[in-house]
């Protein structure tokens, strides 16, 4: 690194900052860094260090990396999952926003003599990082232009954010990351290989998500509830004895629903939608002996009326549903009928109710892909699409 001091150079750069840090007491503010810097030296530990810089902002952190551009992204993923699993517990939380950006800084000496960065490359992931919420982390679109093309397993980690505006009226494109810590690569990766492994990585993903937010939800209403007066404690307690009764009662409408016996008037239709035996005989008869052909009772062509209908219907309703089955390069957002699905890769195959939909795959970088196809019922469709092409 010596040879690179005084020194304008391109490198990655992580922004992190500790969430409402200057709100808390003292004590909580040495609880809060003790843990941040814990699960950061963690995260930075397979870096080598002549390829980084550190520099502690107080309530925070700026680790610029010298060498591989993915080392930004590998110690925000392992950071982010360090903080989900175990910050969230904390007391008080450990709760950070993230940025990352590519760009110019300049190495120096600070006064102590030793290493130190300034430049916009460190203003700009200041900036991106204001934009993340907490637990999120957002990149630049150069930092994203940049990453995304060492594979495209790190190109589907990234959902577009859009443009975002900063006090100095200057605007940022930016991205955030879909997937909470570093093994979702090779769980892409692994869910492309086949049906079974990628609905396992779907069921694994949103189990983790779905334990993340109730821990938080846990969290969160333990912390309201500890710093609630007593007045406020009975206005909770209030709020969530309804709510349990509200669900109890429509659990209990529920099951009697299923469980209530046919309505006895079902058989007095059924007994007068079919006219007597001898009636129909002597209706019959009187025809004929006029050499006329009977009429039926209209009683039963209502019935039979109604049978088709019942019939065509349960037809149309049991249509097996169509397969969608995408081939996109390097990547695109899929929308069916103006809603996103997913992002192919690793989304692989759709299926869809029979009928005709729109199908649109955007790149950010690229014109977007929009057809509309008439699905047939059982019918199997084969999207490929390159952007570029």
């Amino acid at each position: 690194m010596e040879e690179n001091n005084k020194k304008t150079i391109i490198c990655s750069v992580l922004f992190l900052d500790i969430v409402e840090y200057s709100k808390k007491n003292v004590l909580g503010q040495i609880s809060l860094k003790e843990g941040f810097n814990a699960f950061l030296l963690t995260a930075i530990n397979t870096v080598p260090t002549d390829d980084r810089i550190i520099l502690d902002t107080g309530d925070g952190a700026v680790i610029s990396f010298l060498g591989d551009v993915g080392d930004a992204l590998k110690v925000a993923l392992s950071m982010r999952t360090s903080l989900l699993d175990q910050g969230l517990r904390m007391d008080p939380p450990l709760l950070v926003r993230m940025g990352i950006n590519l760009g110019p800084v300049r190495l120096v000496r600070d006064i102590n003599g030793l290493p130190n960065i300034v430049g916009d490359g460190i203003n700009v992931a200041q900036r991106v990082m204001g934009f993340a919420d907490p637990g999120q982390i957002l990149v630049s679109r150069s930092y994203f232009e940049a990453v995304s093309r060492l594979s495209k397993n790190y190109a589907a980690l990234f959902h577009y954010q859009g443009s975002r505006t900063d006090k100095h009226v200057r605007e940022h494109d930016v991205y955030a990351i879909g997937y909470a810590d570093d093994i979702a690569l090779p769980s892409i990766a692994a869910a492309q290989a086949g049906l079974w492994e990628k609905i396992q990585f779907h069921v694994a993903h949103t189990y983790q998500t779905l334990t993340r937010k109730l821990a938080t939800w846990e969290l969160l209403a333990v912390t309201a509830y500890r710093h609630a007066s007593p007045q406020q404690r009975i206005t909770y307690m209030g709020i969530l004895a309804v709510t349990l009764g509200f669900v109890l009662a429509m659990l209990i409408m529920f099951v009697a629903s299923i469980a209530q016996p046919p309505s006895p008037n079902a058989t007095v239709v059924a007994q007068q939608v079919s006219p007597p035996a001898s009636a129909v005989a002597a209706t019959n008869a009187t025809a004929h002996k006029k050499n006329v052909q009977p009429k039926k009772p209209k009683t039963e062509n209502k019935s039979l009326a109604r049978t088709r209908s019942l019939e065509e219907t349960t037809a149309i309703n049991s249509g097996a549903p169509a397969t969608i089955t995408l081939s996109v390069a390097p990547w695109g957002e899929v929308y069916l009928n103006g809603r996103m699905q997913g992002i192919s890769p690793p989304l692989a195959e759709l299926q869809v109710v029979p009928g005709k939909h729109e199908v649109e795959i955007r790149n950010t970088a690229f014109p977007a892909y929009k057809k509309i196809f008439l699905f047939k019922p059982g019918s199997a469709l084969k999207i490929r699409h390159k952007f570029g092409d």
